[in-house]
């Protein structure tokens, strides 16, 4: 078993999630845009951020996958669900729990930009730059931090999803 000590408390999570909700808000305001969350992580996140952008906006998820039952990535990219909507002349923001390699993101940039969305930016909650190995450009942040993190979404082998603050999770 994993011991887990708390990185980020339930109030530092909803004081940075208002926090890029208003400026997602102030940014797009008058604007045609969708929110993609990246399934299973950012599901709990992108619940919260939807309540605190201010402006209409639309929502969808893609559920692709690096990660099997495994701590560490498995570099191969799997799409299990594709978006619904037609994004054709819409702002994309993509809404990823945890940035760890990048190389998900830079695949999934390319991928709206074909389907030609008037642009695709990413918010993210956490950006773990340890592990980074192909560089996206992250528009809206939360927390930079290291460390195996699970809660608010974040998991490890489907577990520790539902934890209300972020753990790091150390192995013996």
């Amino acid at each position: 078993m994993a011991d887990r000590h708390l990185v980020i408390s339930k109030e530092e999570l909803r004081a940075a999630v208002n926090a890029l909700g208003a400026r997602i808000s102030a940014d797009y305001a008058g604007t045609d845009l969708v929110l993609i969350g990246v399934l299973n992580g950012a599901f709990i996140f992108l619940a919260d951020l939807a309540r605190a952008i201010t402006i209409p906006h639309q929502i969808d998820f893609i559920r692709v996958a690096s990660y099997g039952q495994s701590n560490s990535s498995s570099g191969t990219i799997r799409i299990g669900k594709d978006i619904e909507l037609d994004i054709r002349d819409k702002h994309v923001l993509l809404v990823e729990d945890i940035v760890d390699t990048g190389t998900t993101l830079a695949w999934l940039i390319e991928r709206f930009k074909d389907r030609q969305a008037a642009s695709v930016k990413i918010c993210a909650l956490i950006d773990k730059k340890e592990r980074r190995k192909t560089e996206v450009p992250l528009d809206y942040l939360g927390f930079v931090r290291d460390g195996f993190l699970v809660g608010y979404g974040l998991d490890f082998a489907e577990q520790y999803r539902s934890l209300p603050e972020i753990y790091s999770l150390s192995f013996p």
